[in-house]
């Protein structure tokens, strides 16, 4: 049977929670079997940690966004104690982004490396934000050891180059609604250049909607448009494309169980 897994969504967020049900219903018509909602704060991780605990088919991570600038930096014992919970299954979102944030940002690398020590620490893969940063986020995979428990680049939008050193450190790639758009050009030849089975496919709702949904809100259910293309820059099925990127999603994050 064809299914398909959403690895990067915030379903937490007030916007998709207030109508989880609804998006629950729309998942299960375009068979999509499991999502990964992805923490951005600590002090939002219990809501993250409650839905995963609620619904089976939802798995959690615990990390802190690299655009937050004001907060409390999370520690290595914070991020692994709650890496302990059976339904966390990475540590992120972490990364660099130079481009939101601008100034001296060694407190951002600086928390990129807690979460890269956290996960080594854990055991657990890790969920990578790159913006405006490519050469800075390998650079530190590499010294912290990153490739000893791999981890996806979530959202990718970077140069095949970056996708490849990336595959390199045991990184996954995961497409997101941004490889429907028509000007996302250089994205489409990323996909075609990279083998499948080290593609992963989300949404990163509510944000960035695919076509036929650009603009609107965005929700786990659309990541079979993510598929679709896919599968059309391949030129194989978007079955294979469901079967494939689900069997990497259960590889990378062994903590999960697909028959929940």
């Amino acid at each position: 049977m064809t299914s398909f897994v959403d690895s990067h969504c915030h379903i937490n967020f007030p916007e998709l929670y207030a109508n989880i049900d609804t998006i629950f219903s729309k998942m299960v018509s375009n068979k999509v079997t499991h999502a990964l909602c992805v923490s951005v704060t600590l002090d939002k991780f219990p809501d993250i940690f409650k839905i995963a605990n609620t619904y089976p088919h939802i798995f959690a991570s615990v990390g802190v966004h690299p655009d937050y600038e004001d907060i409390d930096e999370p520690t290595i014992e914070e991020l692994c104690h709650f890496a302990k919970e059976k339904k966390v299954v990475a540590i992120g979102e972490t990364g660099l982004d130079y481009f939101r944030v601008q100034g001296d940002l060694t407190w951002q690398r600086d928390r990129f490396r807690t979460h890269i020590k956290a996960a080594v620490q854990s055991n657990l893969p890790l969920i990578i934000h790159t913006r405006n940063a490519a050469e800075d986020t390998l650079k530190i995979m590499r010294e912290e050891g990153a490739d000893k428990v791999g981890g996806v680049m979530h959202c990718f939008t970077e140069s095949l180059d970056v996708a490849l050193e990336a595959i390199k450190l045991n990184f996954y790639i995961s497409f997101s609604g941004i490889v429907t758009f028509k000007n996302a050009l250089e994205l489409k030849e990323v996909v075609k250049s990279i083998p499948l089975d080290r593609i992963l496919i989300e949404t990163d709702s509510p944000y960035l909607a695919p076509v036929p949904y650009r603009g609107k809100m965005n929700d786990p259910s659309n990541v079979i448009y993510v598929a679709e293309e896919i599968a059309k820059l391949k030129n194989i099925s978007v079955e294979e494309v469901g079967q494939v990127t689900t069997n990497n999603f259960f590889r990378l994050f062994s903590k999960c169980s697909p028959s929940n």
